[in-house]
């Protein structure tokens, strides 16, 4: 499992490539979605480096990597953000990169790949089938996988946001963590826990890719039959053991909501603070406007605003 240190290891192995995003207070605005007594905050991760917390991970990754590892070339299968973060350290590295994508990819997070100079495969309806796609092209010209959600050290990166929310606002109550595949919340949920035993560690899941929320219901890692929902980012049909048990571990509630209550809640981050998340990144708001996490009196929440973009909702 995960420890402490391994997270604070990453910290020290992605300094001066990654950002210390900042932590905004929300609680004035107008239409803020808590009881007047509360304080919000939010963890601005859309302001990392390639515009999500997945730079992290895959910094901290690939600079564990041996030089021999790393002249292969990395290979891995992405919604968009973990590509471009993996594309981002390679092109930092001078390293040949390979991105899988589903067919329902942002155009725009295409083009960011490029630029990066990644070579990019389109093909299949979700993340699963791109993972097939990464582990045959990793086998077939011997390139150093990197799993976008179920490796020790991604994760431990992720993990790095909340040693940034705790040292930044110590009386931080709750975390509201979007979920993919689980790689976030488990870093996060893993540093908090550990730091703050007593600290409540939520995690956002859409209605139509209920990942970590099937698999706790039933006990074990499933696969869902089918994903849907607009949030490419979050529409991961299975998780890993790895991501389950830290889930089951140290994450107190999953909560679900719609594709429309994310569009909402991307548009409210919008207009109140002229903050562009994509609908995944607004998940963990998303949870406080429907309702579904119940803030209490005189809490601090802080909400996690994962990713940038104007997909789905603009």
């Amino acid at each position: 499992m995960l420890a402490l240190a391994d997270i604070e290891a990453a910290r020290d192995r992605i300094a001066g490539v990654t950002r210390r995003t900042p932590m905004w207070n929300a609680t004035s605005l107008k239409r803020a979605p808590i009881p007047f007594s509360a304080k919000l905050w939010l963890k601005l991760e859309l302001l990392q480096a390639t515009g999500s917390f997945k730079a992290r991970g895959a910094v901290n990754k690939a600079r564990a990597l041996s030089p021999e590892e790393l002249k292969r070339g990395l290979v891995t299968a992405s919604g968009g953000n973990h590509g471009l973060a993996v594309a981002y350290v390679g092109n930092l590295l001078e390293v040949p990169t390979t991105i899988c994508l589903p067919i329902n990819v942002n155009p725009d997070k295409v083009e960011k790949l490029k630029a990066y100079g990644a070579k990019v495969v389109i093909e299949g309806a979700a993340w699963h089938v791109s993972n097939e796609n990464a582990l045959a092209i990793a086998e077939a010209e011997d390139l150093t996988y990197i799993h976008p959600f179920a490796d020790p050290l991604v994760a431990a990166g992720q993990g790095t946001i909340a040693l940034e929310i705790l040292e930044d606002v110590p009386q931080i109550d709750t975390i509201l963590v979007a979920i993919g595949g689980g790689g976030l919340i488990t870093g996060i949920a893993t540093a908090a826990k550990a730091i703050k035993p007593a600290i409540r560690i939520i995690g956002i899941e859409p209605v139509g890719a209920q990942t970590l929320r099937a698999s706790l219901d039933a006990g074990e890692v499933v696969t869902l039959p089918k994903i849907e929902t607009a949030a490419v980012t979050l529409a991961a049909g299975r998780t890993e053991p790895f991501n389950f048990e830290a889930v089951r571990q140290h994450v107190d509630e999953v909560v679900l909501v719609t594709d429309d209550d994310m569009r909402e809640a991307a548009r409210w981050l919008w207009s109140e603070l002229a903050i562009a998340a994509e609908m995944s990144g607004a998940a963990s708001v998303a949870a406080l406007l429907n309702g579904a996490v119940q803030v209490r009196p005189g809490e601090n929440v802080c909400a996690l605003v994962c990713g940038v973009g104007r997909d789905g909702w603009s």
